[in-house]
């Protein structure tokens, strides 16, 4: 049992991969829709690339959505308008109007004959009114006109009328005017005015809710087909342009295949199928990084920051597209690599940027133009963007890249129809919105700084003034080790721009690599201004451990005051495994006949893993060497630099640091030009 529990302890970087490995795929997969993929690509306008199409099976042709969308538009502005009709309303008005009628007969001293007239024409009126109906005042936009037909529901019957016949309110008092001036008697005519007008109320209003009804029903009973295509009849040839009917009948191919395709015997298979895509792509990312960024393979939380921003782009993706395919491309990728490379390397960025675009690229609709337009913007980015502490950097890389992104669209329109005016500039709007939402990146930086523990450019532009607590106590305790890493600074970050490598980076780390002899400056003889070595009352073993200390104490110095690990990289690395030769030479003259194991004189290392790390060697050894040299010119620099050079390469102190013999070489004009610079003669000034 304890043999399982020292395995499984020796060995679970590697079962934290395969967890984080598993997690991540499963995940991933169970964000892909639940759907399968038509074997064949085309879209409107294209060439049909494939062999003679038949159909494999019987299928009905599908309408597309804008012919539905017709359909519904017409079925709204043809259907009738329902109203209903209220007897209860007319029988009430004209009881009202007898009861009322009969008030002002006692009332008024009118002669039997006019009151009968009065009567007669009051009641005429009414029976007018209600015999087509009074229609209520309301906001009625379907009727359009006064000769539409419309339907009135009069109890279980209904009945179609022109809806000009139905009284409105203006009608009613015209009709009421009308008939009274018939009458003799002015004072009959204004009493009975007042008294039909107040009792007279529509008996006739919108049945919304019934309209409505009628429409619905009528839109469910719509045809969503519009013939059928039967099995083995041809639908398209090769090199045939995909157009009209014939892209309306591979639609519903499609439509019909991909149905047909996912059923409940076949689900498993085709989890399997996505199952296999997403695991070989997640693979080929940690092949990736075990072969040529072997540092952040090794470190668990640098693979769980890439795995997880790869899962992140993948999900939001997802999320669009099941929500609204139309904004597909509001989703800001380019921040995927815009964040890798901003801890990381541009490589590492791009790479995993295209494994996830390949990945989404099967889920989402013209996986083509989608995929390649990504990627064109992925490789963009990463040739853009850079430098992030500097703030228009990121300004400018972004409008390049939503510039891309739209002549882009705009070449991949043109193809497909042929001509300018059918592009949907909404996506340039969209695409805008993109590059709007890429400086979120920003944001993100600065929250994985803090949750991985990561370090970008813009950290190590705020670690690199030389005004923090740990550069300022580095100048106030051994100021001549100060002045020392401030010129190898500027030789590292000459020779990183040289060759490429992160010059940012290489500068803060060179900063920093020496705080080690704040613990015991005078030991060290840049720091010795008073001309006593306190070496010479210790022997050469002793000293030797107080130069190499520097290293472990700095490093101590460097977690006490929570700088990041990748500068803390360069102060386990700046020696390498290389010795303090000098010390290691006194101890074989003072012991003559024993054998000086050259071991106890060496840095413990590790030697440098990165350009950045070796570049930092190369100068912090170049630039200490450069002050023995009492009378320095032009070839004794020279050859003072080759020396180093070539014992740092005798000694492997460069094997892990993947950096190129052409590399090196460059390295070496470099500094051998800075030095010159500095160490270059005046002409004497006269006294």
């Amino acid at each position: 049992m304890s043999n399982i529990v020292n395995k499984l302890y020796q060995n679970n970087t590697i079962i934290y991969k395969v967890i984080l490995f598993l997690v991540a795929t499963i995940a991933i997969v169970y964000l892909f829709p639940k759907g399968s993929h038509f074997k064949y690509d085309f879209s409107n306008g294209q060439l049909w690339k494939y062999d003679n199409l038949y159909a494999p099976f019987d299928f009905a042709i599908q309408k597309t959505e804008e012919e539905i969308k017709i359909e519904i538009k017409e079925i709204e502005a043809n259907s009738k308008s329902y109203f209903v009709q209220d007897f209860k309303i007319e029988n009430t008005v004209k009881a009202n109007f007898k009861r009322r009628f009969s008030l002002i007969k006692e009332s008024d001293s009118l002669s039997i004959t006019q009151i009968n007239n009065l009567s007669k024409v009051g009641e005429s009126i009414i029976n007018t009114v209600y015999k087509n109906g009074f229609l209520e005042v309301v906001s009625q936009d379907r009727v359009l006109n006064k000769n539409e037909i419309i339907a009135i529901r009069k109890g279980n019957e209904v009945e179609d009328i022109v809806f000009k016949k139905l009284f409105t309110s203006k009608e009613v008092l015209e009709l009421i005017r009308n008939n009274l001036n018939k009458v003799g008697v002015s004072y009959g005519r204004k009493t009975l005015l007042e008294l039909l007008t107040k009792i007279i109320k529509p008996n006739v209003s919108y049945d919304s809710s019934f309209t409505e009804k009628v429409i619905d029903n009528e839109i469910k009973n719509i045809s969503y087909t519009k013939g059928k295509v039967a099995s083995g009849k041809l639908i398209i040839l090769k090199g045939d342009i995909v157009e009209g009917k014939k892209l309306a009948v591979l639609n519903s191919l499609k439509s019909e295949s991909e149905s047909q395709v996912w059923t409940e015997s076949n689900y498993n298979w085709i989890i399997l199928g996505y199952t296999i895509l997403v695991s070989l792509a997640l693979l080929m990312l940690l092949l990736f990084l075990k072969k040529y960024r072997v540092e952040i393979f090794d470190n668990n939380n640098k693979v769980t920051f890439i795995f997880f921003n790869v899962f992140s782009m993948i999900f939001i993706q997802t999320l669009v597209i099941k929500y609204n395919s139309d904004y597909l491309y509001v989703v800001p990728l380019s921040i995927l690599p815009i964040v890798l490379k901003a801890f990381f390397d541009a490589r590492l960025g791009l790479f995993t940027h295209v494994l996830t675009v390949l990945l989404l690229g099967y889920i989402v609709p013209d996986s083509f133009e989608f995929i390649y337009l990504h990627i064109i913007a992925g490789i963009v980015t990463i040739l853009t963007v850079s430098e992030l502490y500097k703030r228009a950097n990121l300004f400018i890389s972004v409008a390049q890249i939503t510039l891309i992104y739209m002549l882009t669209y705009f070449a991949f329109s043109i193809i497909k129809e042929g001509n300018a005016s059918q592009i949907n500039w909404t996506y340039f709007m969209l695409f805008a919105a993109n590059g709007l939402l890429s400086f979120l990146s920003i944001i993100l930086i600065y929250m994985y700084e803090k949750v991985f523990g990561l370090v970008s450019d813009v950290t190590l532009l705020e670690l690199s003034n030389t005004n923090t607590k740990l550069l300022r106590e580095l100048n106030e305790k051994a100021p001549g080790t100060f002045q020392h890493s401030m010129q190898v600074a500027n030789l590292a970050e000459a020779a990183a721009n040289e060759i490429g490598a992160n010059s940012m980076l290489v500068r803060t780390g060179a900063l920093y690599h020496d705080i080690g002899k704040m613990i015991n400056p005078q030991y060290f003889i840049e720091n010795q201004s008073t001309g006593v070595n306190p070496h010479n009352d210790l022997s050469p073993r002793d000293s030797s451990k107080i130069i190499t200390d520097h290293v472990i104490k700095g490093v101590e110095l460097a977690k006490k005051n929570k700088l990041p690990d990748r500068i803390i990289d360069f102060i386990r690395t700046h020696h390498g495994t290389s010795s303090t030769y000098y010390f290691y030479m006194k101890e074989k003259e003072l012991n003559p006949d024993s054998d000086v194991d050259i071991k106890k004189f060496q840095y413990q290392g590790p030697i440098p893993f990165s350009k950045e790390t070796a570049i930092l060697m190369m100068c912090d050894a170049s630039e200490a060497a450069s002050k023995s040299l009492t009378k320095p010119t032009a070839l004794s620099i020279s050859n003072l630099i080759d020396k180093i050079m070539e014992k740092q390469m005798t000694d492997n102190q460069f094997l892990n640091s993947d950096i190129t013999f052409r590399e090196i070489e460059i390295i070496k004009k470099v500094i051998k030009k800075k030095l010159m610079n500095i160490y270059h003669l005046r002409v004497e000034y006269p006294e």
